[in-house]
C-alpha cells in the first residue's frame, strides 16, 4: 500500500520539481515523530546549487513555504536537505599559518 502524500508534501515537490533539471530524481521522504514532521529532500547532484541559490536564499523561502503550508494542515514541518554522496562537505576553516606561505 503506497503512503498517502499530504499536502505540504505535494507542495513541495511541485515546487522543487518545477526549479530542477532532473525532476525524476526527486524523492521526498516523511518522518513523523513528538517534534513535527521531517521531510527530507534528496535531489540529483547537479542541481544542488538551484535548490539551495545564492546564500541559501532559495532554501530558505521553500523551507518557509512549507513550514506555512504545515500550519494550515496543523502540523509542525521542517525540511532537511540532504547534500548527495561525494558533496563538498562542511567548511573548515584556514589557520593563519596555512595563509602565511
Amino acid at each position: 500500500m503506497a503512503e498517502e502524500k499530504l499536502p505540504y508534501q505535494e507542495l513541495l515537490e511541485y515546487v522543487i520539481k518545477s526549479l530542477v533539471d532532473h525532476p525524476d530524481d526527486v524523492k521526498v521522504d516523511r518522518k513523523v515523530d513528538e517534534m513535527g514532521v521531517l521531510l527530507t529532500l534528496k535531489v540529483h547532484p547537479e542541481d544542488m546549487g538551484q535548490i539551495i541559490g545564492r546564500e541559501g536564499s532559495t532554501a530558505r523561502s521553500i523551507r518557509t513555504i512549507v513550514r506555512i503550508s504545515g500550519l494550515k494542515n496543523h502540523a509542525r514541518v521542517n525540511l532537511k536537505i540532504e547534500e548527495p554522496e561525494g558533496g563538498r562537505g562542511p567548511r573548515q576553516k584556514e589557520s593563519i599559518e596555512e595563509l602565511k606561505i
